[in-house]
């Protein structure tokens, strides 16, 4: 792809949104009906390709449980609320009730409170305990310090998510996570990000992951291209590390890693835009955080938001729009693609004659 002249001293490639792109109809069309959106990672399957993100406005070990009975996978962030208090429903409505200009800093002294060891376990057996598959998350910083326990408790995936992974930190303060032997020495598969380039992407498929995580700044709760001006367009970020995914699988001889785009997913059609640059699954906040269960009552917000140094993000309104199951089955009762988004998934792969989410990975799209 030809570069782009900024200044005589830059030079830079053009990069594309979701926003920016379109899915294109092929002759062929399908029943909705007979649409699978079943997925499979390592030796879990599920109905359909949506993990939840792990945000305290939108998982709770019940909605998590929830959320697995509807065939997706929730994950909880292991360094939220629920593993620094035995019952944050106070602090939750706290948040929810905040004004704009208060937020922020009650946020930062609500987090300040310790990550307990017990109730990382506490939590993860209440999920393990209704039968569904068990999920965790924790950064970078923080999975050396409680890998253990979340491996102990019962977990079958384990997330490491920050807004940005490597596979090579370098630091002269502190001796980084070594991904490699970390992933080694675990027995649960490992889904890792985020990344946005098919540098970054290969070297963390070589790390033995399960999982990419494709994407960061561009949450809707995140200000990160803000305060830091770093963000990547989803749509180049997916095709790019899908690229990845195809080298590594040469590479490896035949080790597939899956593609899970995590961000600027808003509504049922850039899910579909995700899939169709290469995406196995998408990550999913804002959707989900306006359902009448999540813990967020209406509001959003990520870990970014109550950084104690350099916040960047913070929380928003954004409303209920319905139950769970209303958010991800329907029926809609609105026409701006916040409801029922696995039915717009199946309607999209419908429209263009696929049936399998591997199949429509193919699919053309075009530049709008």
């Amino acid at each position: 792809m030809q570069d782009i002249e900024i200044g005589r001293a830059k030079r830079g490639r053009r990069a594309y949104s979701f926003d920016d792109i379109a899915i294109v109809p092929s002759r062929r069309t399908r029943d909705p009906e007979e649409v699978s959106t079943a997925w499979q990672i390592d030796a879990y399957r599920f109905d359909i390709p949506v993990l939840a993100a792990p945000m305290d406005s939108v998982m709770s070990p019940a909605t998590a449980v929830e959320f697995g009975r509807h065939g997706g996978l929730g994950v909880l962030d292991l360094e939220g609320l629920w593993t620094r208090y035995e019952d944050p429903s106070n602090l939750l409505a706290e948040v929810a009730s905040l004004d704009d200009g208060a937020a922020t800093r009650r946020m930062q002294e609500i987090y300040v409170e310790p990550i307990k060891p017990e109730l990382i376990t506490q939590r993860l057996k209440e999920m393990r305990s209704e039968g569904i598959t068990v999920a965790g998350s924790l950064s970078p910083q923080r999975t050396k310090e409680f890998a253990k326990t979340v491996v102990d408790a019962g977990v079958d995936m384990f997330v490491i998510r920050g807004t940005t992974v490597s596979a090579e930190h370098v630091s002269g303060q502190a001796e980084p996570l070594n991904l490699k032997e970390f992933i080694y020495e675990l027995d649960v598969p490992v889904i890792v990000g985020g990344c946005a380039t098919y540098q970054a992407a290969l070297h963390l498929m070589r790390t033995g992951a399960a999982g990419v995580l494709v994407g960061f700044g561009g949450g809707a709760a995140h200000t990160t291209r803000t305060v830091l001006g770093v963000a990547v367009p989803m749509a180049s970020a997916v095709a790019d590390v899908a690229a990845a995914r195809r080298d590594y699988l040469d590479e490896s001889g035949g080790r597939y890693v899956h593609v899970i785009a995590d961000g600027s997913i808003g509504r049922s059609g850039d899910l579909s835009k995700a899939i169709a640059c290469g995406a196995d699954a998408v990550m999913i906040g804002s959707p989900l955080a306006r359902a009448t269960e999540a813990p967020g009552r209406g509001f959003h917000w990520g870990s970014e938001a109550w950084h104690h140094k350099l916040p960047r993000g913070e929380r928003i309104q954004i409303g209920t729009a319905g139950s769970l199951e209303d958010i991800l089955f329907g029926p809609s009762t609105t026409a701006d693609g916040t409801m029922n988004l696995v039915g717009a998934l199946r309607r999209a792969m419908a429209m263009t004659g696929y049936t399998e989410l591997k199949e429509f990975q193919r699919v053309e799209v075009v530049v709008q």
